[in-house]
């Protein structure tokens, strides 16, 4: 199996990691905020002028979530952070009343807007929202995009055949007129012409059944990364054990022109817990990034995420080496 020797072997015949840890995790933890909170995780990631922007989920003492910026001019220390909360939930929309979570962001050239897709979580369960800002500080909520229960959602940054197309995860037995692929919560795509009303669903990657470690139930990680030879999907799958269930991570390749197809998905996870911060915290054995940035004269990407929902914490890899492992993967097939 040439795709499981590739990420297995270097040419010294050792354990070779796609993404390495930043020696000095995590990177920002509830003692760096301005304020008392309960924990800080999750964060979106983006460049906003020619910086590193995360926007942290932050669960307050209540046990509700908002999200609150920090910048760095080399996105690994020196935060900035906002001395309150940046983007909250808001009473005017009900679907908010329990908190947002885990925002995306991607930059949309077109609106010449970063569009920041989110959780919205209430009574009625987690559901999709968007809001558009130009400066990260005023926000234009769109409100809930999709009903209830999905999350786990970004935009692709462009148009494809005139239309927007939004990546997700819903758990309702079905979507539109589709029925799911047997048990378990699969990632879908939809499509909207005006970003508000959206349908054309359908299944992008299933979650597998049995023994795999992406079994049951996967969901969209990062926002997409456009590269020549596509578009790298970063996902999670979720291993339910005798203790408890563990969150890693893999990724698949769609094609450039036609996100709907999977040219390569791969069979094995490629990141997952193993130190404390990621596997002891308020949920425990979970690594889950919400953000990864591209620096394209390094070819380095930057992959933020949270550890054990308490922390942030880096890791890196080079946009070649995630190419080629994904490139030597199987095309997918039902699992």
């Amino acid at each position: 199996m040439r795709h499981f020797e590739t990420r297995l072997k270097s040419n010294d015949n050792t354990y070779k990691e796609l993404f390495l840890r930043y020696p000095n995790n995590p990177i920002l933890t509830a003692k760096d905020w301005p304020y008392a909170v309960n924990s800080v995780f999750n964060p979106a990631a983006t460049v906003f002028n020619d910086k590193i922007l995360l926007l942290a989920r932050v669960e307050d003492r209540r046990g509700f979530s908002h999200f609150t910026k920090a910048v760095s001019d080399d996105g690994v220390t020196n935060w900035q952070i906002d001395k309150c909360p940046t983007l909250e939930a808001n009473p005017d929309y009900p679907e908010e009343a329990w908190g947002i979570e885990d925002p995306r962001i991607s930059r949309i050239d077109e609106l010449n807007r970063w569009a920041v897709v989110y959780t919205s979580f209430s009574r009625s369960g987690p559901t999709v929202s968007l809001a558009l800002t130009k400066d990260f500080v005023n926000f234009e909520k769109m409100g809930s995009i999709m009903p209830p229960e999905d999350k786990d959602a970004a935009l692709f940054p462009k148009k494809f055949k005139n239309k927007w197309i939004l990546i997700h995860r819903p758990i309702g037995t079905h979507i539109g007129n589709v029925a799911r692929l047997g048990p378990g919560a699969h990632i879908w795509v939809s499509c909207s012409s005006d970003l508000k009303y959206w349908g054309d669903h359908s299944i992008l990657i299933n979650a597998r059944s049995g023994g795999w470690w992406d079994a049951n139930k996967v969901g969209l990680c990062s926002q997409p990364l456009e590269t020549p030879e596509g578009w790298l999907i970063l996902y999670h799958g979720v291993k339910r054990t005798a203790s408890g269930s563990i969150y890693r991570l893999g990724l698949a390749l769609l094609d450039l022109e036609n996100p709907w197809k999977v040219l390569h998905r791969g069979d094995e996870w490629i990141f997952g817990p193993e130190e404390s911060y990621e596997r002891e915290g308020d949920v425990r054995d979970v690594v889950f990034p919400c953000g990864w940035v591209l620096d394209k004269p390094s070819g380095k990407v930057k992959m933020y995420y949270g550890g054990a929902d308490t922390c942030i914490a880096l890791a890196t890899a080079s946009v070649s080496d995630l190419l080629e492992y994904i490139k030597s993967c199987p095309a997918p097939k039902d699992q």
